[in-house]
């Protein structure tokens, strides 16, 4: 069931409705309600593999419960052990069904290379939704447990709910025992602003996945299925536009995942901050993926050492923190590529940070300004973009060739002679997208300056605000889902 479905549109109601006529008073049993509803979610997908959502949740619920006794009676070692087998068990359900056939596949490969003519056969094996997102969020609980930052639940029905939760079950943002878990012991009240807040949050968005990332796929996809077709100046188009669109895809998921809580009285950690205003590499892993960097941040880097052992140390840590994060993006050298050329990133700037110091100190350049900071998130952009060539490329082969064929079909006059009407891509979609994406980057822009925009407009008057409304449901409606050839798409980050 997709956020952006008729489905969902009948499914939440009836969820909201239901949960809100439950009496305050009888909090397990809304708690109930919401635990069917998520499972009932997860199995609109694929019924069994919820089977395997419950395996997750119960080996962590069962390992919580005894590294806090271990704990209790002092028995580190016990808890460490316990935690151990927590974190194989869950991760090896993750290798197989991920990671299992990208094995096979490139041992078939060596073995074909050495002259062998043995193979393995490739497992049959479909990719349940989400489970990386569930399994890491189980995971950060066992691990906040054993750290004393939250106590062991001992009720089943809780713990489930903690790791199915609908709204970000399948997408994230990862949530935090310590913020989640406390949540589902509230009694929420029918509040009418708390809900015209996430219908707003909502209904952002649906605005920024079906009208700037569905209509940002159609040349994305159309370039980058066949970019011998096109230009060197028409691939770079295309590659901003997937910035565009994963962001917008993933963003307007998270949008639509704490919108939905918010409307039910739960508050899910931001994921995003503006992502693209960042001034440097560094920033902009503070503001994307909020909640997958802070998990990586507490449970793997600093694990590792973090900064605590030496300058080298701390750069092998970060690569090998974002080598990860690219593995756990995906099954494919190209996922690992981009994550190993965002740690790389990371370290160049670091250091050369003293060697920066001393230009800005020549120049007298004034970070203050305007210009400098304009330059540096352009830069940054172009690097962060670069990247994300790797991570839409189908393999690694075809991203270096889209790499080789760019530089030597790069001619900048034929900028002015892009070939988007022959693709299916209408002066219309295009002129949509554009004035799409001036506003998403002016709501950003104000949000990086500590605006509230969702609070600005309903503080507004009533007329305004279902201006604003009545609007971005006009251009969702005329532009999006009841468009010309629109095309239903699953959010890009389901696969993961």
């Amino acid at each position: 069931m997709l956020f952006n479905s008729l489905d969902y549109l009948v499914f939440f109601p009836i969820v909201t409705g239901i949960y809100f006529l439950i009496p305050g008073k009888c909090l397990k049993l809304r708690n109930l309600w919401l635990l069917i509803a998520s499972y009932y979610f997860y199995m609109s997908w694929n019924a069994a593999y919820a089977l395997l959502l419950f395996a997750s949740t119960f080996i962590t619920y069962a390992a919580g419960l005894l590294i806090e006794r271990a704990i209790k009676k002092e028995q580190t070692g016990s808890a460490k052990w316990i935690l151990g087998i927590d974190f194989f068990l869950n991760l090896s359900l993750l290798f197989y069904f991920k990671y299992a056939n990208f094995l096979i596949q490139n041992i078939n490969r060596l073995l074909g290379i050495t002259g062998s003519t043995k193979q393995f056969p490739i497992l049959d094996i479909l990719l349940p939704v989400g489970i990386s997102f569930f399994i890491f969020q189980a995971l950060g609980y066992t691990m906040d447990v054993y750290r004393g930052k939250t106590p062991a639940t001992k009720n089943l029905f809780r713990h489930m709910l903690f790791v199915s939760f609908f709204p970000q079950l399948v997408a994230g943002p990862i949530e935090r025992s310590s913020n989640l878990l406390s949540q589902f012991d509230k009694k929420n009240d029918f509040d009418v602003d708390r809900v015209r807040e996430g219908l707003l949050t909502m209904l952002w968005g649906l605005f920024m996945k079906i009208v700037i990332a569905d209509n940002a796929a159609v040349y994305v996809n159309a370039v980058y299925e066949n970019y011998t077709a096109y230009t060197g100046v028409e691939v770079i188009l295309a590659t901003v536009l997937f910035a565009i669109q994963i962001y917008c895809d993933f963003g307007g998921y998270s949008y639509l995942a704490l919108g939905s809580a918010r409307v039910l009285g739960f508050d899910l950690m931001q994921n995003f901050r503006s992502p693209y205003q960042a001034i440097s590499v560094k920033e902009f892993w503070k503001r994307w993926h909020i909640s997958l960097t802070g998990w990586f941040r507490d449970y793997l880097y600093i694990p590792l050492g973090g900064n605590r052992k030496g300058r080298i140390r701390k750069f092998i840590n970060i690569f090998i923190v974002f080598f990860i994060s690219g593995l756990w993006h995906g099954a494919g050298w190209t996922y690992m590529i981009w994550g190993a050329l965002n740690g790389l990133y990371l370290i160049v700037g670091e250091a050369a940070e003293p060697f920066r110091n001393k230009v800005k100190a020549v120049f007298r350049a004034d970070e203050s300004r305007f210009s400098y900071r304009l330059g540096c998130t352009l830069l940054t952009f172009a690097l962060v973009d670069f990247s994300w060539l790797f991570f839409r490329a189908e393999t690694l082969g075809k991203a270096l060739d889209m790499i080789r064929h760019t530089i030597e079909s790069l001619q900048f006059p034929q900028l002015f002679g892009l070939a988007v009407m022959r693709m299916g891509f209408s002066a219309q979609q295009q002129i949509a997208l554009l004035l799409s994406v001036i506003l998403l980057f002016v709501v950003d822009g104000l949000k990086d300056r500590g605006k509230d925009v969702r609070s600005l407009v309903l503080t507004q008057g009533i007329w305004f605000r279902w201006l604003v409304y009545l609007g971005l449901l006009f251009v969702i409606m005329l532009y999006g889902a009841y468009g010309l050839d629109y095309t239903q798409t699953e959010f890009i980050y389901f696969q993961f």
